[in-house]
């Protein structure tokens, strides 16, 4: 069962409003305390002062009186104190003499208490003659306090008390627990009013966020959060922004992918489907042109399937589902044998590949992978290459960093191109590039699979440069590190 509300304005409010509760009546219960000490210490100073004046009085009379009964009758009628009453005990506790006030003129109306005070100084216990005891009695429910000392003339001991009723202080400390049981809350409840509504003003750029965030959609990613202050919540709505900044353009690039997609594969499923209705269309034909026909759907087959593959490659690899098998191996061993691999092809377009500069190059890598990076590299150049061309692949080992370059003879790419060569489904103008199918198909997507198997590799592949008559292409891949820990999958 949940116990805290869901809303986080709601929890913002009842934190802030606990959060000032707590230190507000810890306050209020130290300064009462404080409060309270303060009026009975200043309480007991009067009681003692009275004492010590009454003492001092005794003192006088007696030198100048007679008997000692008699000096403490005659202080005690013309010594009085209008709240305090005393009172005076023998070493035995029988009392000696009183205030005149507790005779009865003064406890009809007042402030002396209309009880016996021998009565609560005893309720004190009993005390060594010469200890000071304060303390307070409880009687009738009204508070006294009570104050005992020892007292000395002639050689006779005395204990000497002063009583003091405490119903003034006590309705004054009444009254302050009752302004602080009014007041506490009315502030807490102004806290908590005050909380709601700086957490609704300060949540309400987020409540315009969220409102704007659910109308944005796959149609209307173009729309973004408005960023109405330059703080915290404001960073929030740019980093949402840029959030939808880069899921706008991924969603372009899968948009136009699946557009070049659907373009490149239109073609060879057209060419299948023209062929097969052709041949069709007529009852006999002849073993030729049966098998012409077949050797077109074959080529459109062999193109088709090939451009199924490099999609699937690529999308295997956006998502992360592309696995690696890394390895131990010699790059320079995959060269060579890709370079013989597509020797026989270029000697068909009278085009020769030549490596210069083959360096032994061990390192940890997925060898297909690699390999099929080298074949892609050398098929674009094969495909760009004029009629008696010559494509140079060098290798060069710098430090812990292997560079493989190509460079063909083509027309090379115009200069608005030359940053957009390795996206997806891109081609150059189909009239720089010679007539005819390649092991890419032509489908733009070869140097868009070389770039993706060279970062899995942690390594780059960038255009040196291109005029006509030379294009380089250049790839950079590690070596000295093992990657088999930081290699992706």
């Amino acid at each position: 069962m949940r116990i805290l509300p869901t809303s986080v304005r709601t929890r913002l409010t009842l934190w802030y409003t606990a959060a000032l509760t707590l230190p507000l009546v810890a306050f209020a219960i130290a300064s009462y305390l404080i409060f309270s000490n303060a009026v009975r210490a200043r309480t007991d100073a009067f009681v003692n002062d009275a004492l010590t004046v009454f003492t001092r009085e005794l003192g006088a009379e007696r030198r100048i009186g007679p008997a000692i009964p008699e000096v403490i009758r005659r202080t005690l009628s013309e010594v009085r104190f209008r709240e305090v009453d005393i009172v005076i005990f023998s070493d035995s506790g029988a009392v000696v003499g009183r205030s005149a006030t507790l005779s009865g003129e003064a406890s009809a109306g007042g402030s002396s208490p209309a009880i016996d005070p021998s009565s609560l100084v005893a309720e004190l216990g009993v005390f060594p003659m010469d200890a000071v005891r304060t303390g307070t009695v409880y009687r009738n429910g009204a508070a006294y306090r009570v104050m005992v000392r020892p007292l000395t003339m002639d050689g006779y001991r005395f204990r000497l008390a002063g009583v003091h009723a405490l119903a003034e202080m006590e309705a004054m400390l009444a009254r302050i627990r009752r302004l602080f049981l009014v007041a506490i809350p009315l502030l807490i409840l102004c806290a908590a009013t005050g909380g709601s509504f700086l957490a609704r003003r300060s949540f309400r750029p987020v409540s315009a966020m969220a409102t704007r965030a659910a109308e944005i959609g796959a149609s209307t990613l173009h729309e973004r959060l408005p960023v109405v202050a330059n703080d915290e919540l404001g960073d929030l709505a740019r980093v949402l922004n840029e959030l939808l900044d880069r899921l706008g353009r991924s969603f372009e690039q899968q948009r136009r992918f699946m557009t070049d997609a659907s373009h490149e594969l239109r073609t060879p499923t057209a060419i299948v489907r023209a062929e097969a209705d052709v041949t069709l269309a007529r009852e006999r034909r002849t073993e030729g042109e049966y098998r012409a026909s077949m050797a077109i759907v074959r080529d459109a087959s062999q193109r088709l399937t090939k451009i199924v593959d490099d999609i699937f490659l690529l999308a295997r690899a956006d998502a992360g589902h592309l696995v690696m098998h890394p390895g131990s191996l010699y790059l320079d061993e995959v060269v060579r044998d890709t370079v013989r691999a597509v020797t026989p092809i270029a000697e068909e377009r009278m085009v020769r590949v030549v490596l210069h500069g083959a360096v032994e190059v061990p390192m940890v890598g997925d060898a297909h992978l690699l390999g099929r990076l080298v074949l892609n590299l050398l098929d674009n150049a094969i495909k760009h290459s004029p009629e008696g061309g010559i494509i140079e692949v060098s290798m060069t080992l710098r430090g812990p960093t292997c560079e493989l370059s190509v460079v063909d003879a083509g027309p090379g790419i115009p200069p608005e191109a030359r940053d957009r060569v390795f996206e997806r489904f891109f081609r150059v103008d189909v009239a720089r590039s010679r007539e005819g199918e390649t092991l890419t198909s032509g489908a733009g997507l070869g140097l868009s699979i070389c770039r993706r198997i060279a970062e899995m590799h942690h390594g780059t592949v960038e255009l040196v440069g291109s005029r006509p008559g030379r294009t380089e292409l250049r790839v950079s891949l590690p070596t000295a590190a093992d990657l088999r820990e930081g290699v992706s999958s």
